[in-house]
C-alpha cells in the first residue's frame, strides 16, 4: 500500500509539473485590429476576393509580378525582393487564407487548388490579363498548379524551392508520403498528432519557430530576432492557428500538367535546403521544357530572405532587366508580349 500512495504521489505531481509548463505556455490569438496595426505597411490593401478578406500589398508599376508566399509565411517574406523588383514592376504579394493579416477562410478553403483559384480571381479583381508569378514552398506548388489551369494567364513562372515535384519513385512509403507533403519538416508531423495540435491551439512556445528558423535557412547567424518574431506572432493572429491545423488536414487537391507549362521558367534552390531536397529541383528541371535551375549552394529553403540580393538579381535577370554598371544611365529591360 506505501507503493500505492509514493507512486499515487509522484503521478500527481508529473501531471501538477505538466499542467504548470502548459500555463506557462499559454498564449492567447492576438485580435486582428492590433496584430494589423503592427505588421500592416502604407501598400497595404484588403482587398474582398471570393468572400475573403484579402491581405495585399502592391508596390510599383508596369508588367505585375505575383508573389507566393509557403506554408506558415507571410508576404513578408518577399520584402526586400518587392523593393528591389518595384523599380521595373509592379509587385503583388499576398497572404494566403489561414496565414498573415488574412486570416482564416469561414469556408476552410486551403488546399493548393483553392490557393490558385484565390489567385486567378484577386488577379481578374485587378484587372491583370497576365501576370508573371512566382512561388516559394507551398507557394510554388499553387504557382504550378495555377500555370498548369491557366498557362495563357502566366507569362514566366519562378518556382523558389517550390514544393509539387513530380513524384519520385521510392522504397519506402514514409518517404514517398514526406515527398507528396512537399517537406522534410518536422514541425508538419508534429502537429498532425491529434494530442498535439488540441495543445497548439493554446500553447504555443516561441522556441518552436525559432528552431524552424534554423531549419529554413542554412547560414543561422542570418536569422534576425525580429523575423522569427514576425513569423511567431502571425501565427498567433486570431483564427490562424486552428486554420493551420484545418489546412494541413486537408488533401493537397492538386493535378498538375507539366507538359502545359511552356512559358519560360526559372527554377531557383537553395543546395542545403533540408525541408524540400535539391532532388525536388532537379526533377522540375527535367519535368519542365526548357526550364533554366540556379542552384545557391550556401542557402536554405528561404533564398529570398536568407540571400534576398542574390537571389532576387538572378531573377531580375531572367526578366530581362540587365544590372548597370553605370547607375546613371536606365535600365535595360525585355518585354514579354503576346
Amino acid at each position: 500500500m506505501i507503493w500505492l500512495k509514493r507512486t499515487g504521489k509522484l503521478v500527481a505531481g508529473l501531471l501538477l509539473t505538466c499542467v504548470f509548463f502548459l500555463l506557462l505556455l499559454y498564449r492567447s490569438d492576438i485580435p486582428a485590429e492590433e496584430i494589423a496595426a503592427k505588421y500592416q505597411t502604407p501598400e497595404s490593401h484588403f482587398i474582398e476576393v471570393n468572400g475573403i478578406n484579402l491581405h495585399v500589398r502592391i508596390l510599383g508599376e508596369g508588367e505585375p509580378i505575383i508573389l507566393l508566399h509557403g506554408s506558415f509565411s507571410s508576404l513578408h517574406t518577399w520584402d526586400i525582393w518587392q523593393r528591389e523588383l518595384s523599380p521595373y514592376f509592379m509587385t503583388i504579394s499576398l497572404d494566403f487564407p489561414g496565414h498573415g493579416l488574412t486570416g482564416p477562410d469561414e469556408l476552410q478553403r486551403y488546399s493548393v487548388q483553392d490557393y490558385s483559384e484565390l489567385v486567378l480571381s484577386l488577379a481578374e479583381k485587378l484587372n491583370l490579363r497576365k501576370f508573371h508569378l512566382a512561388g516559394n514552398s507551398m507557394g510554388g506548388a499553387v504557382a504550378l498548379q495555377l500555370a498548369s489551369a491557366r498557362p495563357d494567364k502566366v507569362l514566366t513562372l519562378n518556382l523558389v524551392d517550390a514544393s509539387g515535384a513530380p513524384r519520385i519513385e521510392t522504397r519506402s512509403l514514409d518517404s514517398t508520403q514526406n515527398q507528396a507533403r512537399g517537406s522534410g519538416a518536422w514541425i508538419f508531423k508534429l502537429i498532425e498528432n491529434p494530442l498535439i495540435s488540441g495543445i497548439f491551439l493554446k500553447c504555443t512556445p516561441k522556441f518552436l519557430f525559432a528552431r524552424n528558423m534554423k531549419e529554413v535557412y542554412a547560414d543561422e547567424s542570418k536569422i534576425q530576432e525580429k523575423t522569427t518574431d514576425r513569423y511567431y506572432e502571425l501565427m498567433l493572429r486570431e483564427g490562424n492557428r486552428q486554420a493551420t491545423l484545418d489546412r494541413i488536414k486537408i488533401p493537397r487537391n492538386s493535378e498538375i500538367d507539366f507538359e502545359r507549362l511552356t512559358m519560360p521558367t526559372l527554377i531557383l534552390w537553395g543546395g542545403k535546403d533540408s525541408w524540400i531536397p535539391l532532388s525536388n529541383a532537379y526533377a522540375l528541371e527535367k519535368a519542365i521544357p526548357g526550364s533554366n535551375l540556379i542552384v545557391f549552394d550556401q542557402a536554405g529553403h528561404v533564398p529570398m530572405e536568407e540571400i534576398p540580393t542574390e537571389s532576387v538579381a538572378e531573377y531580375l535577370a531572367f526578366l530581362g532587366v540587365e544590372v548597370r554598371k553605370n547607375y546613371l544611365e536606365p535600365p535595360k529591360q525585355m518585354v514579354y508580349v503576346d
